[in-house]
C-alpha cells in the first residue's frame, strides 16, 4: 500500500533529486555502509522516491560497494507507476568513467529494463554493452532529459553527489538525520572539487522514529 500522505509531501518533481541518510555528526556511512543508520521510515522515504522518479543515478563505487539488486519495485508501486502515466519500472544509470563493472553483476544482468551506464566515452564492442546501453557525454543530465528522463533520482555515492553539486544540477535534496554519533573518520555527504555554496530552502522536517526527515529545495 502507498502511503498517500507521505507521498504528499515528497511528490513527484522534476530535476535532480538526492537522497541521503547521515548521523546526527554528518556521517554518511558507517564501517562503509549506509545501512547502519537507516531506520523504517527512511526506508519508506526511500522506497517512495524510487517510486516517482524516472532513472536512479548511482556512481560505479557506491553500486558495487552498496551491494545494489535489481531495481524491481512491488506490485502496488508498480500499479502506482503505472497509473501515472509511467513505465513500470525506473531506469537504472550507473556513472563509471572506467568501466570497471561487471556485466554479470545481477542488478545490470537482471535488470527489469535495459540500464545506463554513463562515461566520458563510450568505447565500441566493450562487454558492458551486451546488458547496458552505453551513454558517452560529459553532460550527463542534458543526455538524460533528451532520453525523456526527466525526474532523476541520485543515491550517491559522495564522489558523484558532489560532482552534480559542483556543476549546479541540484535540485532538491532529501536527507534522513539518523540519531546516532558516528565519530571521526567517516565519509561525508560529498566529495570532490570545492565550489561556491549553493542555497537551499527548508520544505519540511518530520520527525520518525528519533530521526528526522529532511526535504529541501534549491533557494532559486
Amino acid at each position: 500500500m502507498i502511503d498517500e500522505w507521505l507521498l504528499a509531501r515528497y511528490p513527484r518533481t522534476p530535476g535532480v533529486r538526492i537522497n541521503f541518510v547521515t548521523s546526527v555528526d554528518g556521517a554518511a556511512a558507517v564501517d562503509g555502509l549506509s545501512t547502519a543508520l537507516s531506520s523504517p521510515a527512511d526506508k519508506e522515504v526511500f522506497r517512495l522516491l524510487r517510486m516517482t522518479c524516472d532513472a536512479l543515478l548511482v556512481g560505479a563505487g557506491t553500486f558495487r560497494q552498496e551491494a545494489y539488486r535489481p531495481l524491481t519495485l512491488d506490485a502496488a508501486r508498480r500499479e502506482w507507476r503505472v497509473g501515472a502515466g509511467l513505465s513500470a519500472y525506473p531506469r537504472l544509470v550507473v556513472f563509471s568513467n572506467r568501466l570497471d563493472l561487471d556485466p554479470g553483476h545481477p542488478a545490470l544482468a537482471s535488470a527489469p529494463v535495459r540500464p545506463l551506464i554513463v562515461t566520458r566515452a563510450a568505447p565500441a564492442g566493450h562487454p558492458l554493452a551486451g546488458v547496458a546501453d552505453l551513454v558517452g557525454t560529459e553532460e550527463p543530465v542534458a543526455a538524460l532529459r533528451q532520453l525523456g528522463l526527466t525526474h532523476l533520482l541520485c543515491e550517491g555515492g559522495p564522489g558523484l553527489t558532489g560532482w552534480l553539486t559542483a556543476r549546479d544540477e541540484v535540485d532538491e535534496v532529501c536527507l534522513t538525520l539518523a540519531p546516532l554519533l558516528a565519530g571521526p573518520g567517516a565519509p561525508r555527504l560529498v566529495t570532490g572539487q570545492q565550489h561556491a555554496a549553493r542555497g537551499l530552502r527548508l520544505v519540511h522536517a518530520l520527525p520518525a522514529e528519533g530521526a528526522l526527515l529532511l526535504r529541501y529545495r534549491r533557494s532559486r
